[in-house]
């Protein structure tokens, strides 16, 4: 018995000193590790075409001392300014009334007296052209039968997709060429692409403003020149590559 106590005794021993001598594992920290070596460059890409609709804002202002007469002067007027607008080819589907407004304007003196009160009557409609060959001439019709508040023309395109893509493909050719042109300036090469993001910038719009006369001017003997230009179609890429 006290021959097997011994011998428990000593493997105890043995194993404590076995797992004594036990090495131990350190563990590396990740930010122990060198960065990543990575080139991040930014593309844009633009794409020039010609406008083929617009869009503008049409109305007529009137003012009475009695309001139910600046309300029928204005009816009457307005009418008028829409009968034109569709003479010129434009369909009722694409004029939409954008504002109606009656309100008091109080008349002052030279010395600030109070000499009265005017009621004045808005009728605005939103107008779109699909064909801009004719944009003059119903600018002209307008204003000839009394529209006096002309304003805001907007070119655009109907498809823009097709351009769209066209510009997003010069994008990342742009980023394409400026980080080969980085690497090589460095020394490096390009590994793998790491991230890509592409943004749709979308359009840039050029404006014409005018203000048209009241109705009773003389007429202009030629359409009213308008030059559409040239629209800008632009996206961005940011794109991130490797370094060998």
């Amino acid at each position: 018995m006290h021959k097997n106590i011994t011998i428990l005794v000593s493997l105890l021993i043995v194993v404590a000193l076995i797992s004594g001598c036990t090495p131990t594992v350190i563990e590396r920290s990740s930010e122990s590790q060198p960065p990543e070596r990575t080139i991040a460059v930014n593309g844009v890409g633009n794409v020039y075409a010609d406008p083929d609709i617009a869009y503008i804002n049409i109305g007529v202002h009137t003012q009475n001392e009695d309001p139910k007469a600046a309300l029928t002067d204005n009816t009457s007027q307005a009418q008028d300014v829409i009968d034109a607008i569709k003479s010129t080819g434009v369909k009722e589907e694409d004029i939409q009334t954008s504002n109606f407004n009656i309100y008091p304007s109080t008349q002052y003196g030279p010395t600030g007296e109070t000499l009265g009160t005017v009621y004045m009557v808005d009728n605005t409609v939103y107008v779109t052209i699909r064909d801009l060959t004719k944009l003059g001439a119903m600018l002209e019709a307008v204003v000839s039968s009394g529209a006096n508040n002309v304003n805001g023309i907007q070119f655009d395109i109907t498809d823009k997709n097709t351009l769209a893509s066209e510009a997003r493909t010069k994008a990342v050719e742009d980023a394409q060429k400026q980080a080969q042109d980085i690497a090589k300036a460095a020394g490096v090469e390009l590994d793998e692409l790491m991230y890509v993001n592409v943004y749709y910038s979308g359009t840039t719009y050029p404006q014409y403003e005018g203000k048209g006369g009241g109705g009773g001017m003389s007429a202009p003997s030629l359409a009213v020149p308008v030059s559409a230009g040239k629209l800008v179609i632009t996206a961005e890429v940011n794109m991130t590559y490797k370094i060998k």
